[in-house]
């Protein structure tokens, strides 16, 4: 079974051929980074409009790469939400328009499930059941993975995003958008002795997460300096930023294992490829013994491949999930945990 997969629910248009039998073909990714850079921020309107303008041309690249004619796609996957409302609409509308014109089911895919099954496009999957932590720019959660389309959440953010607190507080230091993997690198070269940020939640009793005070504590440190803040200095609160944030999520990560058992453990989502996250994660699973598992980087931001993935799952467990009906809806809101099997 060859499977298409459409991502459009942000700001990367992402399209992918997946076959069951032969593993990923062929994938495809137009970021609108530059787009929205002089923004300081995705603007959805703009978002929606770039999806229209790449998908198509995307498609034709990820054909030519694999060789495959398009009538021999047995399945178009699309992100049916979350995501910005736009956005999901123009993959939706391509997806069903092209398997109207093919005569193709379509099925629509929860883009958290993309990310959470990522790592098993890897050659060296894990098996289930696993504790998955879901970190990027708009999801912060915890969830308890026993199978695909079983999915229990454990804790998640109370306000903002790990990825967002990234993006704001790399701002707040001049370093642009997007800043997460610019604090990133500038957390390299500072002392992690030079300033002390709070870790918020890291000793509740449960496994949810904060993170707007901690945003709000690089804010207090960058109004407080008496002049303007020389690389020095960014190098120093990046530090301290990183650090309090890889504290919490290892920590967080550390008490699902316990609490649920188990030893295996997925990072899905952008801040998946954190440098500093991974190299936590790494040392507390040879000391803890346990198996932690990541995306390939290239799978960390949001991509076709995981679409078409998921899609392939889930078709596994119930081929009659796709179907014929093209009169498509998105769902920018749509809670991961209520995700099942149909059928």
């Amino acid at each position: 079974m060859i499977v298409l997969g459409v991502e459009s629910s942000c700001d990367e248009t992402g399209l992918a051929l997946y076959d069951t039998q032969r593993g990923l073909l062929a994938h495809a990714l137009h970021s609108q980074i530059a787009m929205h850079e002089e923004y300081g921020g995705v603007v959805p309107e703009l978002a929606s409009r770039d999806h229209i303008r790449r998908a198509i041309p995307l498609l034709q690249q990820v054909l030519n790469k694999s060789g495959i004619d398009r009538h021999a796609i047995d399945v178009i996957a699309y992100t049916k939400g979350p995501g910005l409302a736009g956005a999901l609409l123009v993959g939706a509308s391509i997806a069903c328009g092209l398997g109207l014109s093919l005569d193709k089911p379509v099925l629509g895919i929860h883009h958290l499930e993309g990310h959470l099954l990522s790592p098993l496009l890897s050659g060296d999957p894990p098996e289930f059941p696993f504790i998955a932590l879901l970190v990027s720019g708009g999801h912060t959660q915890l969830m308890r993975v026993d199978g695909v389309g079983q999915y229990q959440l454990l804790g998640e953010t109370l306000d903002d995003a790990a990825g967002e607190a990234f993006d704001k507080s790399a701002k707040l230091l001049g370093l642009g958008y997007p800043g997460g993997p610019a604090i990133s690198r500038m957390a390299e070269f500072g002392d992690p002795t030079a300033y002390q940020l709070p870790r918020p939640m890291l000793h509740s009793k449960n496994l949810d997460f904060s993170f707007s005070g901690l945003k709000t504590a690089v804010l207090t440190v960058v109004k407080n300096q008496t002049s303007n803040l020389c690389e020095h200095d960014k190098a120093n609160i990046a530090r301290a930023f990183v650090d309090a944030i890889v504290d919490v999520l290892v920590a967080k990560c550390l008490a699902a294992l316990k609490q649920t058992g188990l030893k295996r453990l997925v990072i899905a989502g952008g801040v998946g490829a954190n440098k500093q996250l991974r190299e936590a994660l790494n040392a507390a699973a040879a000391k803890r013994r346990f198996r932690v598992y990541y995306p390939e980087l290239e799978f960390c931001t949001d991509n076709g491949a995981m679409i078409a993935f998921a899609a392939a799952m889930r078709l596994q467990c119930n081929p009659s999930e796709a179907s014929r009906d093209y009169a498509f809806n998105v769902l920018p809101r749509w809670p991961l945990e209520d995700l099942r099997i149909s059928g």
